[in-house]
């Protein structure tokens, strides 16, 4: 009998459910997003986050149910987001589904979020009647992570094995994005029009050339602070960009923050710019991505997480990829962003394993994947 597992994801700023049918054929998928409510301050706001998961739960997981034709009754079982994120705004997904769990006496199973990145590659591969091959290598990028993973399949209960092997010393790739177009007010998030902007540069000159980032130790590991810094100093010691920043501050403040809106308002130097900024950012992440692959081996190459949505790193990827043999996957961009169709394809595997929770099952902000 094919397993129907209702996925719950609440970990940061989006409301999502999802109802997936034996980890791989997603029935329905429902994400409500907080970034309207987020966007004034440039980044989430906790306390607001957490009150509008309370709001949002109950009316997404009921449409998720009725996309999927299916009622509570028929679920087989819940998976919910147990970490890491964002304690509050975990805690709303935890105690709905572990309600909803013992309302049902249904078997409940907490995810890592991390995992379920790793399991939205495996999604989308489905799709295409695709299965990465592993050992993996697996990229998770994304606002609040840039880590690698190497991912292998346990070979009892069919489970995946994971080792860190590389991750962010300071921010994280999405945060960069979203600081340096703060910076150069381009709105929240930050990652989408910056990516745009960059794509429209036709080979405008880049006014500054931002080098390899270089770490002492291990050599996989990423820092994008010093980037960041170096974008803000250079503007600050080039006044010519005050007057187009203020312009930009104030088409954000009249609602006019779409690309269309404000690509006219950005000279051929700021261009030049944001299109080095994404180069150096790409650079970096394909680098020690692929090296990592080259070093241990990889089957594949995963890449997952908001940022995985990104033109120029998939382009990048795909080339690299086709150059050293090696294949590489990725989600759909909308499921590179949070959803709960990944809880639940990531729940899949542990309940036939046998690993269910019970009333005790908490939030842990800091859950580690390895």
């Amino acid at each position: 009998m094919p397993t129907r597992i209702l996925g719950i994801e609440s970990s940061c700023d989006e409301t999502a459910a999802a109802v997936v049918v034996d980890g791989r054929e997603i029935l329905s998928s429902v994400v409500a997003s907080q970034i309207d409510i987020h966007r004034k301050y440039g980044g989430v706001v906790p306390e607001l986050a957490s009150r509008e998961h309370l709001r949002q739960i109950v009316p997404v997981v009921r449409e998720a149910l009725s996309q999927a034709k299916l009622t509570l009754g028929e679920i087989d079982a819940i998976a919910v987001t147990c970490g890491p994120g964002l304690v509050g705004a975990l805690l709303v997904g935890i105690t709905y589904g572990k309600t909803l769990a013992q309302a049902l006496n249904k078997p409940l199973v907490g995810v890592n979020h991390l995992e379920g990145h790793v399991q939205a590659v495996f999604l989308e591969a489905h799709k295409f009647d695709k299965t990465p091959k592993l050992p993996a290598v697996c990229l998770i990028v994304s606002g609040g992570h840039t880590v690698l993973y190497e991912v292998a399949l346990h070979a009892d209960n069919g489970t995946f094995l994971y080792k860190k092997i590389g991750q962010t010393r300071d921010d994280a790739a999405g945060e960069a994005y979203d600081k340096v177009a703060k910076l150069l007010a381009l709105g929240y998030p930050g990652g989408p029009i910056l990516d745009r902007l960059a794509a429209a540069a036709n080979g405008a000159a880049a006014p500054i050339k931002f080098g390899p980032t270089k770490t002492r130790g291990n050599p996989l590991d990423f820092s994008f602070s010093g980037l960041k810094t170096a974008v803000l100093y250079h503007v600050r010691e080039h006044c010519e960009y005050g007057k187009e920043i203020l312009d930009r501050e104030a088409a954000l403040a009249r609602g006019e923050r779409k690309f269309e809106q404000l690509l006219p308002l950005c000279s051929a130097q700021t261009l030049g710019l944001v299109r080095e900024f994404q180069n150096a950012v790409v650079r970096d992440l394909v680098d020690r991505t692929m090296s990592a692959a080259e070093q241990l081996g990889a089957e594949s190459v995963l890449v997952s997480g908001g940022v995985a949505a990104n033109a120029q790193l998939r382009a990048t990827f795909e080339e690299r990829g086709r150059s050293a043999g090696i294949e590489v996957f990725f989600p759909s961009r909308a499921l590179s962003t949070d959803n709960a169709a990944m809880i639940a394809a990531a729940a899949y595997p542990r309940l036939r394993a046998g690993e269910v929770a019970d009333v005790t099952l908490n939030a842990d902000p800091a859950l580690k994947l390895a």
